[in-house]
């Protein structure tokens, strides 16, 4: 169990502090639960000590946030154990909010602010812990995001900002505008997405101080996958090797490996199945070997590091 202050992730010096593991809720309508058995994950989830739960607006077709805020209404003593993350930014064509005509982004104020009050409202709650901006836009102001984000954070709508798939010289540009940190840039990485790694976005974590958070450690499911494809079966069959030193499963081989980084990633989980989150959990008691780590690099890349 993470239940421990050492076992929590301080995304920045300034806060917040984050269990190391969340649960992402991009799929929970996809799980067809009850408002009871959302109500179940969520205490199996915090159980496990993992406190903290990702959504962003679009998730669900617009419909997630509200699934999850119907578990929180029915209870709300289960507010104050958990720490929320949301995102906003992407303007998706649905029957939901048909006003918008083609996919784009919005980064305005306005945009920003509306999308904030309704998330308060759909997850039945006052405050959100931290917001992304879920994609860079091109067309974003950076003064204006900070000014809007510095307006919700002293109406305390919001405690923190972040921003999610942002390059290295998008978020130092709108951190130049900001009269508060930016905690986080929540970034894709596992063992067959190597990117972060070698553009700069794991550098700058650490020049700045602050844990990254990733999404789709498993590589959105195809680290499980059958699919013919070299490099996902020399990363499986090297995390099979090393799974049977460590006496642990595959894939927590593979989150073992994402924890070694030293910017010290926040990794965001996808599955609603609770024997998949104990699973994880275990993971962290993994300390892979350095040349364990490089080997499994190594079956990432097809070849030696230089």
């Amino acid at each position: 169990m993470i239940n421990t202050e050492s076992d929590r992730r301080w995304l920045r010096p300034e806060g917040p502090a984050f269990s190391k593991l969340s649960a992402g809720l991009w799929r929970l309508n996809e799980w067809n639960y009850s408002t009871s058995q959302t109500i179940d994950f969520i205490e199996q989830a915090l159980e496990m000590g993992i406190t903290t739960f990702d959504h962003a607006d679009i998730y669900g077709d617009y419909e997630n946030e509200a699934l999850f805020g119907k578990a929180l209404k029915e209870r709300p003593d289960l507010r104050d154990k958990m720490e929320l993350v949301t995102k906003c930014g992407i303007c998706l064509i649905s029957k939901n909010r048909p006003e918008h005509k083609i996919q784009h982004y919005n980064t305005t104020a306005e945009h920003i602010r509306t999308s904030v009050d309704r998330s308060l409202k759909n997850l039945n709650i006052d405050t959100i812990d931290l917001l992304l901006i879920h994609r860079p836009d091109p067309l974003m102001s950076a003064s204006e995001l900070a000014d809007i984000f510095l307006e919700l954070i002293t109406e305390k709508k919001i405690l923190h900002a972040g921003v999610s798939n942002f390059t290295p010289a998008q978020f130092s540009m709108l951190q130049s505008k900001m009269d508060v940190p930016l905690v986080t840039n929540q970034v894709e990485c596992s063992l067959l997405y190597l990117n972060p790694l070698y553009d700069g976005t794991f550098d700058q974590a650490q020049e700045h101080n602050f844990s990254p958070m990733v999404w789709s450690p498993f590589a959105g499911g195809r680290f499980f996958s059958n699919e013919d494809d070299n490099r996902l079966h020399r990363v499986q069959a090297v995390a099979k090797e090393l799974s049977d030193k460590y006496s642990a499963s595959p894939d927590q081989i593979a989150l073992a490996w994402l924890m070694m980084l030293p910017c010290k990633p926040q990794l965001v989980l996808g599955s609603g199945k609770p024997e998949r989150l104990r699973s994880a959990v275990k993971a962290l008691e993994i300390n892979l070997e350095r040349q364990d780590w490089y080997k499994l690099l190594e079956a990432s890349n097809g070849h030696p590091v230089p």
